[in-house]
């Protein structure tokens, strides 16, 4: 989940970060003094548990329902001269901690995860109701997508793992066929995939998180066309550079024989590396990738990672030399570990496995937890996301794609 690089969101004042400091959630216990030397530094099943007790204490609202993403933008307030962070990052953030909370081993007997869960399905569920979480096919910046794509996730989460809260089994199901509709209906045509920042492109960063969803939704018994699946995988095979970079928005023709030193800024291989990662991955998925590209993505995750890092909880967002915004960190940590774990080669997958906690462990907050942001609220969309990357290796496999080997259509017919 993310933000433009220009806002008129970035016009809000000193009054409104007033009122965001207001609405910060309460701070959790300190994170434990470092580990003695001759102790392993990291532990990441520690790590889980740890997140999963900060997640509690982050969740917000009367009822403590709700862990809304927070970023630069904002929408009006219906009847107000205030902005407010955007009911589709408000169901995104909730429902990537939700995911999290029910991944972490023991949820069953966890009581307070389940209750914390319960409450954040019935917060979704009826946010999934409001105006600007309808679909949508505006030719504007527009993050509902981003809840939908998540929410999504979460309820399928719940089915596979047979959690789903007992008075919400009805509203759950039919939310996900509405919602596997929706994600139809958002689709760009003909260019394919999706996009949060217009319609005359595909984003990668958006495309990948939503075809794999799709693909756990087909895996579900649901419905899911072919055409908008290929139309978004094409999207993101277009998108590749030559040096194997992926491009900030699809371009319309292939940029398969563009050099790197043909390519903007911001689609340079230390400024991609988030978006190879999830294009990979999805590509595997999907029958469409290899495990040679799976690999040079995760090198080259590593090789840049430096660029991530300068960029942590920076303020800006696209700025030069890559374009790399602080929000691309976590989301590029997070299909790291699920690249990693999707590797042919076990060595190879232990060996980058040992690596990646290795730099989970540098960034981990002071106070617990993981935030690339500037907002102190986006803790909690970080550290779900780090919980759900530490916990792939013994995480199921994501569900392919089935109808990757069929033909897109039957001559003769």
């Amino acid at each position: 989940m993310h933000c433009p690089h220009r806002l008129p969101a970035l016009l809000v004042i000193v009054a409104l970060l007033a009122v965001a400091r207001a609405q910060d959630p309460p701070t959790s216990p300190a994170k434990p003094d470092a580990a003695p030397a001759d102790q392993a530094a990291f532990d990441p099943q520690v790590a889980i548990q740890r997140g999963c007790a900060l997640l509690l204490t982050l969740a917000e609202g009367e009822t403590k329902a709700e862990w809304p993403y927070e970023g630069v933008y904002r929408t009006p307030e219906p009847g107000s001269r205030r902005s407010v962070i955007p009911i589709g990052y408000r169901v995104g953030g909730t429902a990537i901690v939700c995911s999290a909370l029910v991944a972490a081993p023991g949820y069953a007997g966890a009581h307070e995860r389940v209750a914390a869960v319960e409450r954040g399905v019935q917060f979704i569920l009826k946010a999934l109701d409001h105006d600007l979480m309808q679909p949508s096919t505006q030719d504007t910046y527009d993050v509902r997508g981003w809840g939908h794509i998540y929410a999504l996730e979460l309820f399928l989460n719940l089915r596979a793992r047979q959690f789903v809260p007992a008075a919400a089994t009805k509203q759950v199901d039919d939310r996900c066929a509405w919602l596997v509709a929706t994600l139809h209906e958002e689709a760009l045509p003909r260019v394919g995939g999706w996009n949060y920042a217009n319609r005359r492109s595909a984003a990668p960063f958006m495309t990948g998180p939503a075809l794999q969803t799709l693909f756990a939704a087909a895996a579900a018994g649901h419905r899911v066309d072919r055409k908008v699946v290929d139309e978004a995988l094409e999207s993101l095979v277009r998108a590749r550079a030559k040096s194997g970079s992926v491009a900030y928005g699809s371009p319309a023709k292939s940029r398969a024989d563009t050099e790197e030193s043909a390519l903007r800024f911001m689609d340079l291989l230390p400024g991609a590396m988030g978006r190879m990662l999830a294009t990979e991955t999805t590509l595997v998925l999907a029958g469409r990738g290899d495990q040679q590209r799976l690999q040079f993505a995760v090198d080259t995750f590593f090789k840049h990672w430096d660029q991530l890092e300068v960029r942590r909880k920076k303020t800006g967002t696209h700025v030069e030399p890559y374009g790399v915004a602080p929000y691309y960190v976590i989301f590029a940590h997070a299909y790291a570990a699920q690249a990693i774990e999707m590797l042919a080669d076990s060595a190879a997958r232990t060996a980058a496995r040992s690596r990646l906690y290795a730099l989970l462990d540098e960034i981990e907050e002071p106070e617990g937890g993981w935030n690339d942001r500037v907002f102190p609220r986006s803790r909690a969309f970080g550290t779900a996301m780090i919980v759900m990357a530490l916990l792939q290796p013994q995480a199921p496999a994501r569900p392919v794609w089935a109808a990757a080997e069929e033909p897109t259509e039957t001559k003769g017919k």
